[in-house]
């Protein structure tokens, strides 16, 4: 397969790879006290970078927060820098719990020992999905993914389940990914700026960064058209390092189910959930089809 990183040179192998970010714990961890449920005096909470980060740690702040409250130990945020970081950081005992892409997940379930405890639910207490796509500017020739032959597609980052599995799964489905020059933009929403900057033929975007952008004005859908929708993805899981004591790990998920709505709805929004509603319990099962995804294509942690 033509696939490459000419749309990011700053793609970066999983060894070595180091947390990009973090925001001030919630409360003063120089002050907290270490217990069953603060270990070190703080929480680790590691994010994916699925959006801007400036914009994702504030959202997730409101939600550490929430939770700092309810288990009385300061929890800070931290961005990592990509996929691969959040599941080496995880691997390496720098995380405590750490939110996953759903392909990400099985990476961190099988070298970190990481457990689904919650996962984001809608306003009715169901579980919510999104869809990776395929899109290409309106007045393309490309009317269906087998016309992707011979042009360029932006996908998003090395381990993305919408951003690079589930697209370049179609095209080996569909017989062309050796035919596709297929170029990671870096992230979901650097691949549609590539869309909307004219720099590719087509780009990978789920219906998560659809949402934030049309919202934020960036990405108008008359300008564009969809020729390719995935099934329908389990949302991410919130999970909790399988070495920590029962009962830090049954805290916390107490803790995350008790959450109201209102410490969620903000990363809600990123994730594609019009009305969110409070967290919702998730087992390994629900994202059983991601690791069947990984057996099928041969993914291994190298390619995350």
């Amino acid at each position: 397969m033509k696939k490459n990183t000419t749309l990011a040179a700053s793609a970066v192998a999983l060894i070595g790879i180091g947390l990009a970010g973090c925001s001030s714990p919630s409360g003063d961890v120089a002050a907290a006290e270490e217990s069953a449920t603060c270990p070190g005096g703080k929480i680790r909470f590691g994010i994916l970078p699925y959006e801007d980060p400036e914009a994702l740690e504030p959202a997730y702040q409101v939600l550490a927060d929430g939770l700092s409250e309810k288990l009385d130990c300061p929890v800070e945020v931290i961005i990592t820098e990509d996929y691969a970081a959040e599941v080496l950081a995880m691997e390496n005992g720098e995380l405590e719990i750490a939110q996953f892409g759903p392909l990400g997940f099985v990476f961190a379930s099988e070298r970190a020992d990481a457990i689904p405890m919650v996962s984001f639910g809608d306003a009715e207490g169901n579980p919510t999905t999104y869809t990776g796509g395929i899109w290409v500017p309106a007045d393309s020739e490309i009317q269906s993914i087998e016309d992707l032959v011979g042009h360029t597609l932006a996908l998003g980052s090395p381990g993305s389940t919408s951003g690079d599995a589930l697209p370049m799964s179609a095209l080996a489905e569909a017989g062309i990914e050796d035919e596709v020059t297929a170029d990671y933009a870096g992230g979901h929403p650097e691949a549609l700026l590539a869309l909307v900057n004219g720099t590719v033929d087509a780009a990978q975007i789920n219906s998560q960064t659809l949402a934030t952008a049309e919202a934020e004005g960036t990405f108008d859908t008359s300008k564009f058209r969809q020729v390719w929708e995935s099934e329908e993805i389990p949302n991410d899981p919130v999970t909790v390092r399988g070495d920590l004591p029962q009962e830090f790990q049954d805290a916390v998920k107490e803790a995350l189910l008790g959450l109201p709505a209102e410490d969620v709805e903000q990363v809600g929004a990123f994730l594609g959930v019009d009305l969110a509603g409070p967290l919702i319990p998730v087992t390994v099962d629900a994202y059983q089809p991601l690791f069947d995804l990984a057996e099928v294509m041969g993914l291994t942690e190298a390619d995350v």
